[in-house]
């Protein structure tokens, strides 16, 4: 029993105080010959009659595991009324198994005011399912200052749904007991966790239209295929770390903070999962090299999830050799995460057998992320039945990204009447990829209103694609305000539509410049140029256009021309027949036709009959009659009117 675990605690005095480690490194000789001269000088004492040196003794040869001669004299001193002698002759004969007789003595030890009995009589009754005793008699342990009593008190009371838990796990943590500072710390996690949660549904409750605001419309070019199959074919499961603490409560002191303090205590006192939530608490904090401390602690102690996370920590610092060290030994202790990392990490190295191999090991252990990761690993390799296979058996599980993927590869597979339930049971069970998927599925069958509420979903959850799909809705919908807001969401994370949606959105309420300010030099750019920029930096060829024409009204020809150029050679026709305009400006016609005469097959009209008119001065008619059917037929209006005046004049100038 734990009684017997303590020094203190099993002898109840300071009467007998063995030599220090210290003393006994440096001369080991003197310390067994001080103890059995200490050992012959209590026999003597013992044998004249003296009480207590007869305990001393019997606790002395008790703690050599010596029972039949620790006895008779703990015995002999517990009829003499030792209290001390009666709670180790129960500690004895709980060790030779006969527990009421132990019971027995402990009850007459702890009614004598033994904190210690007290609480092997507690730990006794509650061994034998009967806790109000168990509670009495550990309470008077824990009141008399007994550290495992008031652990052993914390613990029956946490059993039983007590509030009086909390207050007894302080007790015994600030007393050094270092499983009720873990404890206490993880009771502090729990009620921040539920704190939160109270907190975020008061802020839902507050604004009851934000979620539902987030809505969207299918867009052009957008596919639930190719963006959900992006999501799922880049993301492997296998580096989900230990949450570890969040925050705590303590009087006086933020919560977060005393969850910590409780952490690092228990973590000092060789607590090796205190030191795991520990490194997670330092890891967040960006505290890497504390962190790693910690993990590293921990996982030398035989904590195969602070192994795993040592990994992490390493491969993020670039040392995947170490890291594949700790995911190792972390999976052959059988953690699953680690397996799925080594999986990945052979994956990436071209190695699909090995990666298979630590794949399968992961879902041995437990980890459903194995079955996931081996269907994307088959899926890769073109194992389309085999992925399915995997896909289905995560999914059955509860996989939600494993349910997406195999929504993608039946819908690949034309089947989407299968596919649909599984994107609904991975967008009901968070999957934010599958929500966006949902609405593009349902978009596709021109069910509007349906793919809004799925576009508001994914949105509401951080999804790019899905808030820019939101933002031209509410455009659409002449909502300019809340369009607005999504298409910054959008172009915040990273959308250049977006931010080409919302530099013109700011655009149209800009007012016109007057004519004669059109070469002035821009004080200062304004918001909608610096999101046209950003639009056109990410390739976005109407944007790239849109930031020539502002420079051109600068005057800038050569940033406008330098965006022109970029938009022309990514196939814009508007980009190609400005540079034109501009290189005509300065003298360059030969490259102006060669751009315009590109934009003109790509069936931009004023550039057909820009070449019309330039073949037609240079008195190549046929050419510019040719040019000039083209630009008619492809228009718009005006310019049909003036190509087909032109075609005409050609015609008569040919036949005359």
């Amino acid at each position: 029993m734990d009684v017997m675990g303590d020094k203190a605690t099993l002898f109840e005095t300071g009467r007998f105080v063995q030599p220090s480690g210290e003393e006994a490194e440096a001369d080991p000789d003197v310390d067994e010959t001080g103890e059995a001269a200490e050992e012959v000088r209590l026999r003597l004492a013992a044998d004249a009659g003296d009480v207590e040196a007869a305990s001393v003794l019997g606790a002395l040869l008790l703690r050599r595991a010596d029972l039949d001669g620790a006895e008779p004299h703990l015995r002999a001193a517990t009829a003499a009324g030792d209290r001390a002698a009666a709670n180790n002759l129960g500690v004895l004969l709980h060790q030779r198994g006969y527990a009421d007789e132990a019971a027995g003595w402990w009850r007459i030890a702890a009614v004598a005011g033994s904190a210690a009995a007290a609480h092997a009589l507690g730990r006794h009754h509650r061994e034998r399912g009967d806790e109000p005793a168990a509670e009495y008699w550990l309470r008077q342990s824990a009141e008399q200052g007994h550290v495992l009593g008031a652990y052993a008190l914390a613990d029956l009371l946490e059993h039983r749904g007590d509030d009086g838990a909390e207050q007894w796990m302080r007790v015994a943590a600030e007393r050094g007991h270092r499983e009720a500072a873990y404890r206490l710390a993880r009771a502090l996690d729990r009620r921040a966790a539920e704190r939160g949660a109270l907190e975020r549904g008061a802020a839902d409750g507050a604004e009851p239209g934000r979620a539902g605001r987030t809505a969207g419309t299918p867009g052009a070019g957008t596919g639930a295929t190719g963006a959900a199959d992006r999501t799922a074919a880049g993301r492997r499961t296998g580096a989900v770390r230990d949450a570890g603490p969040r925050s705590g409560t303590g009087l006086g002191v933020p919560p977060a903070e005393e969850a910590e303090q409780w952490y690092r205590q228990a973590a000092a006192r060789g607590h090796r999962r205190a030191a795991l939530h520990l490194g997670a608490i330092l890891e967040r904090r960006g505290e890497l090299k504390e962190a790693g401390r910690w993990y590293l602690t921990s996982a030398k102690d035989g904590e195969a999830r602070a192994a795993c996370a040592l990994g992490f920590l390493l491969r993020d610092a670039g040392d995947t050799e170490n890291a594949a060290v700790w995911w190792l030994r972390a999976a052959q202790d059988g953690d699953g995460n680690a397996a799925n990392a080594l999986g990945a990490l052979h994956a990436e190295r071209g190695q699909p057998q090995t990666a298979e191999r630590w794949y399968r090991a992961a879902l041995d252990a437990g980890d459903v992320n194995g079955a996931y990761n081996l269907g994307l690993l088959c899926a890769e390799q073109g194992r389309t039945p085999q992925a399915e296979l995997w896909y289905r058996h995560a999914a059955y599980a509860g996989h939600r990204e494993a349910a997406n993927a195999l929504a993608i590869l039946l819908l690949q597979g034309g089947d989407t009447t299968g596919a649909e339930p599984w994107f609904s049971k991975a967008a009901e069970a968070g999957s934010v990829d599958a929500a966006f998927n949902l609405g593009i599925l349902y978009a596709g069958r021109g069910e509007d209103a349906a793919a809004l509420r799925w576009y508001e979903r994914a949105a509401a959850a951080g999804h790019t694609e899905a808030a820019l799909q939101v933002g031209i809705a509410r455009l659409r919908d002449g909502d300019e305000q809340d369009a607005e807001l999504h298409l910054r969401c959008a172009a915040g994370g990273g959308s250049a539509e977006a931010a080409y949606r919302l530099a013109t959105v700011l655009d149209a309420r800009r007012p016109r410049p007057s004519a004669h300010e059109l070469g002035e030099v821009a004080h200062e750019k304004t918001e909608c140029e610096e999101w046209y920029e950003r639009a056109a930096s990410q390739g976005h060829r109407r944007a790239q256009v849109r930031v020539g024409m502002l420079a051109a009204a600068r005057g800038d020809v050569v940033e406008a021309a330098r965006w022109y150029r970029l938009a022309a050679e990514a196939g814009s026709r508007n980009g190609a027949f400005n540079l034109g305009l501009l290189l005509v400006r300065e003298g360059s016609e030969p490259e102006a036709v060669l751009w315009w005469t590109r934009a003109a097959r790509e069936g931009h009209g004023r550039a057909a009959l820009r070449l019309a008119l330039v073949y037609a001065r240079r008195g190549e008619l046929d050419e510019g009659q040719r040019w000039a059917d083209r630009a008619v037929t492809l228009g718009p209006a005006e310019v049909a009117e003036r190509a087909a005046r032109l075609r005409d004049a050609l015609r008569q100038e040919l036949t005359a």
